[in-house]
Parts: C-alpha cells; sequence; structure tokens
C-alpha cells in the first residue's frame, strides 16, 4: 500500500467535488485540482517536460496544452484549474501540430547522440521525438554549445542537453530549501548556474538529477555501468539514517549500478546523498569475503567450518567455566529484524543470558525508559507524512537537515504549506534558516528550557483542561509547585535564551492545535536523558498534542533499524515487543516458544558488559554490525575492555575498528545481499530485498546465527526468513497481523494485530497503553562536567551530513570523501580569536580523557564557548574526549553531548 493510500487519500465526500468532461468523459475531481492533474487521476495522457506532481505548477514547456471549450486559444494544463461544467480536448489537430512545433525547437538545439547518451531508453525528450516521428528538423541553426566543467563529484551536468524545463531549479527551492541553482541570463543566453555567480551551495542531494527529463543531469559513478537493457530494478530500503527511505537499486553483472527511488513511498521518490549516491561500499574491494581466525597475532584465512567450530568451542568453554552471563552480545541497527530477532534469542537460549544490547543504548534508551513510563510506548507517536499537518514543528536537540534529511524536506513543505517552526538548539544548524524562533540553549540545559516553556503556559492558562482532566494523572499541584522556580527570567539565567523567546516559544506551541515535537540525541544523550524526554513528554500532555493527527512526541531514530532492532528484543531487559524478561509469565511464553529454559534476571547494558570485561567478570563478547571501537564513549576505556576478552567475535562486512581487536572475524552480508524487514523511525515495517550476491564466501547474517547456534547445542530451524518473520508475528501480538505479502507495497506502522488491520497511522487514539498519560516533575541538573580554567569550552558532538555513523560505509565511497575527507573542530568566531586560530588551522583538543589534533573551521554555528566535532573520523576520533562514565541513572546512557576540553593550536 503506497503512502498516500496508508494515510488517507482525500476524502472525496467531504470536500467540494467539481465535474468537468475531457475527451467527452464526465469525471469528478476535488475542487482546486489542475486540468493536468484531473487527467491524470483518470490515466487520460498528456504529455509534458516541465511537470512534476511533487512540484508547484510551472507551463514552462507548452507541450501540456489542452482546449477549453469557450476560450479562444489553447491553455496549458498543468496551470489551468478545472472548473465546474468545463469541457476539455486534450488533442487536435492544432495542438499536436503546436507539441510537435515545441519538440522540434527543443531538438534544434540539442545534441544528436542518443546511441551512446547515458539517458536513453529513460528519457522524455526523446520519447517525444518518437512519438512525433521527428527525424528531420526544420530549425536546425546556431546551437548552444559550453565548455564541460567537472568539479561536482557526483553529478554530470552536460549543459547542452539542458532544455531550461527548471525543473532542477524548482525542486532546490520548493523541496531541498537550499536554492542553490537558477535560471540566469536571458533569451538565446539563458542557462542553468549559481544565482548572482555565488559559489554553488549544493548539499549533493541529487534530486536535480532524479527529476531531469533528459540526460542533462547523471550521476557521475553510474556512468557506463548499464542503461537500460538487462539492467534490473530491486526496490528495497536505505541502510542509513532511520528515515526508511525506499530504495531502487539498478543492478548489472551482480554489481548495483544506480539508486533511485519511486515517487508513491514514504520518501517521495526523495533522496539524500548517503541514499542516492552512496552505494559502492557494497563492491568496495576492501569487503570482508571469508572468516579470519587470529593465529600468532595476525589473521589468516579459515573456512566456515573452522571458524564456526572455533567459536562454539570457545564459547562453551567459557560457558561451562564461568557460567553463561560471562559471555555477552552486541545485536546490529543496520541488520534485519529477523537477524536481530536470532541473535537475541542465540543470546538467550543458546547461550543462556539476557546480556544483550546493541547501540540503541547510546542513542535512544532514555527514549524508551522515559516514553514507556509515561505513555506506556517509546517509539515515535506519529507519522513522518503527518509533518505536513502540523500547525507548529517543535525541534529540539535534532540536526534534522543533516541527520534526517528527508525527514527535514517535510518540515520545509510544512513550512511553505503556513506551518510555525521551533527550533531549540546550541549549533545553528541548516534548519535554523527556515525557524520562526530559534532558542539557542547551552548544552545540556534543556529541562531549564522545557520547565521554562511550561511554566508560562501553566501561568497564562493555555494548558488543555479537557485532555488533563480525561486522559492524565499527576497535573497537579506539586507538580505544578516544581514548575515555580523556572520563570523565563530563571530559565534565561541557566539558558542563555533571552527570556522574550522563551515566553514566545510557550504561546506558540500552546496556542497551536496541531504541534509536533521532534527530538534526536541531543536530547537524549545526557547524564540526565530520561529527565529530558519527560520533560518534553509534560509540554505534550499538558497542551493536549498526543492521541491525534498530526501532533505528537516523535523520536527520530537514528540508524536504518535501530527501531527494529530495539522492539526485537535486542535488550537485556527485554524479550520483543517490550516485554519483560523478569516477568514469569512472559518469560513462560518465550520458554514455550523456543522449547527452552532461560534466564530470570535482567542482562548487562552495553556500558556495563564493558566494564565487566575490564574487571574480569565478562569473559567473550560476540558483536554483530557494531563498531564500539569508534562510536563509543571514553575510547581509550573501551579499546582497552574489549583487549581484556578472552575471546572477542566480530561479525561484519568490513575490518572495522573493533574487527582489528577480535580473535574471529566473520564475513557478514550488506544489506542488498539479504532478505527481510526493516522498521524505520515511524514504525515502518518493510520489505528489504535480495539484489546481488555476496562476495566471496561471505554469508548471510541470519545463516551464520543458525549455524553457530546448532553447534552450540540449540537449533534453530528455518528454512526462509519468512518463517523467522512469522515467529516473531507469535511472539509479539503488535506485528501478528503482517506477513511479507501484505509489506509488499509500502510497508506497514506497528501495531497491527491481526492481518485485516491495516496498521497505525498514529499512536494513543483511545488512550494510553498504560490507562493514562503521567506528568512527571523533574528539575535541571548541571552537567557531570562544567567548564573551568583548564577546560573551557563545552565540547557537544553529532554528524554530518555527507558522512555516516563510524564511516563503515560512507568511507568507501569516493565521491563522499572527496566533498567530506577529513575531521574536524567548529569553533565560534570570538573563542578562535581569543586564541588567533583561523579556519584550516591545527589544534589540539583535550579532555580529562585524552586528547585528538585536527583542523579548526571557523564558523558562527556553535555558540560562544562551545565547540562541536563530528565523531565519523577515526584519525581523530571524537569519542576519545567523551565520557564513558557519566550514565543516565534509568537509562545508562553515557552523555556524549555535554564534555569539557580545551582548545590549543598546534604550531
Amino acid at each position: 500500500m503506497t503512502q498516500s493510500k496508508e494515510l488517507g487519500e482525500v476524502n472525496e465526500s467531504r470536500v467540494n467535488m467539481i465535474t468537468l468532461t475531457i475527451n467527452n468523459r464526465q469525471i469528478s475531481v476535488p475542487a482546486g485540482t489542475t486540468i493536468l492533474d484531473a487527467a491524470r487521476r483518470n490515466e487520460i495522457h498528456i504529455p509534458t517536460l516541465c511537470d512534476d506532481p511533487r512540484l508547484e505548477p510551472y507551463g514552462g514547456c507548452r507541450l501540456c496544452l489542452v482546449q477549453v471549450k469557450g476560450m479562444p486559444r489553447p491553455v496549458t494544463a498543468c496551470t489551468t484549474p478545472a472548473t465546474d461544467g468545463m469541457e476539455v480536448e486534450t488533442s487536435n489537430a492544432e495542438i499536436e501540430r503546436q507539441r510537435r512545433t515545441v519538440v522540434e525547437l527543443l531538438l534544434s538545439d540539442h545534441p544528436n547522440d542518443c546511441m551512446v547518451c547515458e539517458k536513453a531508453g529513460d528519457c522524455m525528450l526523446q520519447e517525444l521525438a518518437y512519438f512525433y516521428n521527428v527525424r528531420e528538423n526544420r530549425f536546425a541553426g546556431e546551437r548552444r554549445t559550453y565548455a564541460k566543467k567537472d568539479m561536482n563529484p557526483f553529478i554530470e551536468r552536460d549543459m547542452e542537453k539542458c532544455i531550461l524545463c527548471g525543473k532542477c531549479v524548482r525542486v532546490c527551492d520548493e523541496v531541498q530549501g537550499v536554492a542553490a541553482i537558477d535560471i540566469a541570463n536571458r533569451g538565446f543566453g539563458s542557462k542553468i548556474s549559481p544565482p548572482f555567480d555565488k559559489d554553488l551551495n549544493c548539499e549533493f542531494c541529487g534530486q536535480c538529477v532524479s527529476v531531469c527529463p533528459t540526460g542533462a543531469l547523471l550521476g557521475k559513478e553510474s556512468l557506463g555501468k548499464g542503461r537500460q537493457k538487462d539492467v534490473k530494478e530491486v526496490e528495497t530500503v536505505c541502510p542509513y539514517c532511520g528515515c526508511g527511505c525506499n530504495l531502487t537499486l539498478h543492478v548489472s553483472r551482480n554489481e548495483v549500478v544506480r539508486v533511485t527511488s519511486k515517487q508513491d513511498t514514504v520518501n517521495e521518490g526523495w533522496l539524500c546523498v548517503k541514499g542516492r549516491f552512496g552505494f559502492n561500499f557494497i563492491s568496495s574491494p576492501d569487503r570482508l569475503t571469508a572468516p579470519l581466525i587470529r593465529k600468532g597475532g595476525a589473521f589468516a584465512e579459515a573456512s566456515w567450518e573452522e571458524a564456526l567450530g572455533y567459536i562454539a568451542e570457545r564459547l562453551t568453554a567459557i560457558k561451562s567455566k564461568h557460567g553463561p552471563d560471562a559471555i555477552g552480545g552486541l545485536a546490529s541497527a543496520r541488520c534485519t529484524n529477523e537477524e536481530n530477532y536470532l541473535f537475541q534469542k542465540f543470546m538467550r537460549a543458546a547461550i543462556g543470558t539476557n546480556n544483550v544490547d546493541h547501540c540503541a543504548r547510546y542513542c535512544h534508551s532514555s527514549t524508551v525508559a522515559g516514553l514507556a513510563t509515561v505513555f506506556g510506548s517509546g517509539a515515535m507517536t506519529n507519522s513522518i507524512a503527518e509533518i505536513e499537518k502540523n500547525d507548529v514543528m517543535f525541534v529540539i536537540g535534532s540536526n534534522t537537515k543533516e541527520s534526517h534529511p528527508i525527514i527535514a524536506l517535510r518540515m520545509i513543505k510544512a513550512k511553505r504549506k503556513g506551518a510555525k517552526l521551533i527550533i531549540a538548539d546550541p549549533r545553528r544548524v541548516p534548519l535554523v534558516r527556515f525557524a520562526d524562533i530559534w532558542l539557542q540553549h547551552r548544552p545540556g540545559t534543556d529541562v531549564a528550557l522545557l520547565n521554562g516553556m511550561m511554566h508560562v503556559i501553566v501561568k497564562e492558562n493555555l494548558v488543555d483542561r479537557a485532555f488533563i482532566e480525561s486522559m492524565t494523572d499527576g497535573f497537579d499541584e506539586e507538580f505544578k509547585k516544581n514548575l515555580e522556580p523556572y520563570s523565563p527570567e530563571a530559565a534565561e539565567s541557566i539558558t542563555g535564551v533571552p527570556k522574550d523567546l522563551i515566553v514566545k516559544a510557550a504561546r506558540l506551541y500552546a496556542g497551536s492545535k496541531k504541534a509536533g515535537i521532534y527530538y534526536t540525541m541531543g536530547i537524549t544523550q545526557h547524564a540526565h536523558g530520561t529527565d529530558n524526554v519527560y520533560a518534553i513528554a509534560n509540554l505534550a500532555l499538558m497542551t493536549g498534542n498526543l492521541g491525534k493527527e498530526g501532533a505528537g512526541v516523535n523520536p527520530l531514530r537514528g540508524q536504518n533499524n535501530v527501531q527494529g532492532s530495539t522492539d526485537m528484543g535486542c535488550i537485556p531487559n527485554m524479550y520483543p515487543g517490550y516485554q519483560r524478561v523478569t516477568v514469569p509469565a512472559i518469560r513462560q511464553k518465550f520458554e514455550a516458544l523456543w522449547n527452552v529454559k532461560l534466564p530470570d534476571k535482567d542482562g548487562l547494558t552495553a556500558p556495563e558488559m564493558l566494564m565487566a570485561a575490564e574487571k574480569g567478570s565478562l569473559k567473550a563478547l560476540y558483536i554483530m554490525g557494531e563498531n564500539p571501537a569508534l562510536s563509543d564513549p571514553d575510547l581509550t576505556h573501551t579499546v582497552k575492555a574489549l583487549k581484556a576478552l578472552e575471546f572477542l567475535v566480530v561479525q561484519d562486512i568490513f575490518m572495522t575498528e573493533t574487527a582489528e581487536l577480535a580473535h574471529v572475524v566473520l564475513p557478514g552480508a550488506s544489506f542488498a545481499e539479504k532478505v527481510g524487514t526493516f522498521t524505520n523511525t515511524e514504525r515502518r515495517v518493510q520489505r528489504v530485498r535480495r539484489a546481488v550476491n555476496s562476495p566471496g564466501t561471505a554469508m548471510k547474517d541470519s545463516l551464520i546465527i543458525m549455524e553457530l547456534s546448532k553447534r552450540m547445542g540449540y537449533e534453530m530451524n528455518y528454512s526462509h526468513t519468512v518463517e523467522i518473520f512469522r515467529e516473531i508475528g507469535q511472539a509479539w501480538p503488535a506485528l501478528a497481523g503482517m506477513s511479507y505479502a501484505r509489506l509488499e507495497d509500502g510497508g506497514i506502522q506497528w501495531p497491527c494485530p491481526t492481518p485485516d488491520h491495516p496498521g497505525t497511522q498514529y499512536l494513543f487514539k483511545g488512550g494510553f497503553p498504560r490507562g493514562r498519560g503521567r506528568f512527571t516533575a523533574v528539575t535541571y541538573q548541571p552537567s557531570h562536567e562544567e567548564p573551568d580554567k583548564e577546560y573551557p569550552f563545552i565540547l557537544t558532538t553529532g554528524r554530518t551530513l555527507f558522512q555516516y555513523h563510524t564511516g563503515t560505509m560512507t568511507r568507501k565511497v569516493r565521491p563522499i570523501n572527496a566533498v567530506s575527507p577529513e575531521p574536524f573542530i567548529e569553533i565560534n568566531p570570538q573563542d578562535a580569536r581569543a586564541l588567533s586560530l583561523e579556519s584550516g588551522a591545527k589544534v589540539r583538543v583535550s579532555s580529562r580523557r585524552g586528547s585528538i589534533t585536527l583542523k579548526a573551521v571557523v564558523t558562527k554555528r556553535p555558540g560562544k564557548g562551545v565547540v562541536f566535532i563530528p565523531f565519523h573520523f577515526k584519525e581523530a576520533a571524537a569519542n576519545i574526549l567523551t565520557s564513558g562514565t557519566a550514565l543516565d541513572p534509568v537509562a545508562k546512557i553515557p552523555s556524549f553531548k555535554v564534555s569539557t576540553v580545551r582548545v590549543e593550536k598546534v604550531s
């Protein structure tokens, strides 16, 4: 089912409908529909080169001319609204003559190299020339010629093939919100170029490539690798962030040569730079191709029989000597639901321990802990498409434009429709330029900021009394008394945000009927991250922004299947579906399902496993698709703990920094080499399909787990992943109504309890799973480290647009490394002047845990006293500086977002 159908197409019984006649067919459409859209809705073909249903009407190419009865001349169907009683003729001799003339004029200034053009077979101009049988051109004459320019690492631009349809300009402005290009000059000299001769402010998203109707814009990495013939198309899901964008992989000779996306998808056909161009890692020569066993300090290739037998032997020996809790496992947010389900089942049923966790511990464990306590569910409450229905968007602690680019496009779209945007972030993140209000608070002061807003809302009686009384508990005098110290003046003194802005933001959010909150690790990655989540929940509860369309509390998940791997029970205290391991009835249910006795106590979290490894109580660790040696905080301690293990197994597609420390390395399969499902940030379960074969003897992760489990004495017998998915539905009722067949067309959002259930667009429509939403009084707690004379700067870490996580995949993609080649630190100009720094200077950054050296970038993005370092680069790993001991007491999440450092110029 497509996204538009799942969210409900226009309910034609509830809107003003009109009736018109097109080509003697009487049709009804909603008022405001253009003639072109009316024709499309009824499968009546009208040719066009400049129109895209996702863009504003343009009327530039003049090919969609139609004759309307009563009008003296033909009109463009894409810009003319349909009216009641209108009679339209889409084709007659005069219209076809004019259309043919337009095509001839375009071809008169177009290269005639279709035989070798990359776009042949997929070119709208070529198709029109074929349709109108244009063999000779009446308008041969002077042609525009341009010198080839090859500065863009992603996009091949051939200006001689540009027909000035304007689609690339419009998509860059209307959809991407960048406006990097425009139509310059006039008449015969018109061309697409950066406006006013400015530098190209390009995000390399490739939206322009996707809408270009000719060969003027092409993906450079795909050139010469296959056009249409013998290129198969495989539908799957993006392996990067949690947006869950649908990809079409174009495959030739067992290689992905191009990536596109269809329009009727969760991402509407739009992709970011990583989704569209970041696919070359699949066929990288650096891929692991055979099992490796460390022998005499060096790795040697081994057979699968030898490697799996050796692992089983070592794990069995450790289990026999020290007990099952001496072994731990880290699952993967990049593997499928089925693989993660098997992984936690292996740890619990074959090993006999609940010591299983994954990277969600370091990103959204405080979300799960906080929202599950308040609402009874810790997932994103509303859908991505509902962003367009927000009256107000409150984005806090989320660099959405870079970390979740396609969700940011929805926000830009909502903004264009009139929604208001509030952003709270210590940095001037790219989305700030669209904001109505920017609250630049000091890192770690989120509770004070949110309590300050709620103080205003309560004081000015902007709360939703009816919702509070019918749907919540705890909105009492004690809760309101807790807000009293957070007057706008007091909040300003803590956060640094002017009190007037706090009041303005509070009134704007509370005054909206449909306000959505969106946040990521800027909220969660603190030693008080759960308190931050409680405060967000309080704000939504007191204003009634839950249980309805276009509102909600929406944590944006960072990796492609981090939602799914948590759903599958890859956490130490929960079975699949957030069912507690310590509840006897639940444990007995899983014992019956898996036919094995299960452990009855919570396991260790990921940080606790490392602490136990360093102390010597955790002897072995099995890591699938994670790279803690670069992603965990206080890397010196992490590496020390990993080295202290008696036995370390790493299963991955590349020799990561963690794999380099292992005793055995197993080559797994990439997303393009497996079958299964991913669950995106909006709880949408979607199909993942195999497009290519794995390199060498690399094996699917599910098969590796099953083979290892069999050698450990616990057999898992599945002939196909569909059987694993069916068992997941038995384990967790929220997925019981799903099947691979039902997921074929667009995926389904859980909960989906029965085969006839459509899935759940937004949560809590009929109430909260825990009964009533709970208000939670929280007080501002200063961060574990505060600036001082020795370490005067606050360091915050995060992502950039071009790289992803620890760079395992993106740093294998040549054009991405061309635009994002090295680590850097952002520093405010005032701080740079005090340190006599200029952009490009080398600096040493030190914390209480270590030092790194990297390039300085002087920019106004961070505020004074705040510096930012992305964590993607092993050459200057930001997490050498961050703390792994300051943990949230509830979620055990470390404080990545606040560490104190000093910055020194390196001569």
